[in-house]
């Protein structure tokens, strides 16, 4: 297991909890708004690793102080050694965050169902019909999406879904295309699109609607998820 980056605490990552934040390198995604590209783009690049034994060593001093460990990336189900990773946390008698993009539903399910993932923040990305152009991959089928989709709403885990909105990717109607598809979630969080130079389209790239403009849309999308609500904007 490699930790290609680390946030010590963050109050924002693992609602209603303090937590450290691991950033594990690779995905199988190629968004062209993710802000991780060089975990997404290079993920061999060692410079910046944090040695697991002096991350178990930050936990055994942060007790008292963190509640868990958020898992991110990357796509953490991509690594081998994730449940060994996770086992290793909850023995250290920590919560364990989990976010994914819900590409390997097995590998979900394995998780939560050994008691290994406390709460799950999926990234659901866009409409069905749009999900390859968003996701950065041609022809990518998104059954898993649906499997991950499916087995978060049945409630076997505390869980929120996430979108990042970007003017050139969503139009309203594919914002309300997903809300139909996640509908009864138990939250959805929308994330404006920022940019910078670590997005992997290139800064100047891509935009993002005005906070005005995404707060028009939500009573629509409110129709079939709730607790939909803009985060960050």
């Amino acid at each position: 297991m490699r930790i290609a980056g680390l946030q010590k605490l963050t109050l924002l990552d693992y609602p209603e909890h303090t937590a450290a934040t691991v950033f594990l390198p690779g995905c199988n995604f190629r968004c062209p708004f993710c802000h991780n590209a060089a975990l997404v783009l290079d993920p061999n690049d060692t410079v910046g690793d944090t040695p697991i034994d002096e991350f178990f060593a930050l936990l055994d001093k942060r007790h008292g102080l963190l509640d868990g460990v958020c898992i991110t990336g990357g796509e953490p189900l991509l690594q081998p050694d994730l449940v060994d990773f996770c086992t290793r946390i909850k023995r250290e008698g920590f919560a364990v965050k989990l976010d994914t993009n819900g590409s390997f539903p097995e590998a979900l399910r394995a998780l939560v169902e050994t008691e290994l993932v406390d709460y799950v923040a999926m990234d659901v990305k866009n409409a069905p019909e749009r999900y390859a152009e968003t996701v950065g991959v041609p022809g990518f089928d998104a059954a898993p999406i649906r499997e991950s989709i499916d087995y978060l709403l049945s409630g076997a885990v505390p869980y929120e879904f996430r979108t990042t909105v970007v003017r050139e990717l969503h139009e309203p109607a594919d914002l309300v295309a997903l809300s139909r598809w996640i509908a009864g979630a138990s939250a959805w969080h929308l994330q404006s699109f920022v940019d910078a130079d670590t997005v992997l389209a290139g800064a100047g790239t891509l935009h993002a609607y005005a906070p005005a403009e995404l707060e028009a849309l939500l009573p629509e999308l409110q129709q079939a998820v709730p607790n939909t609500r803009l985060r960050g904007v």
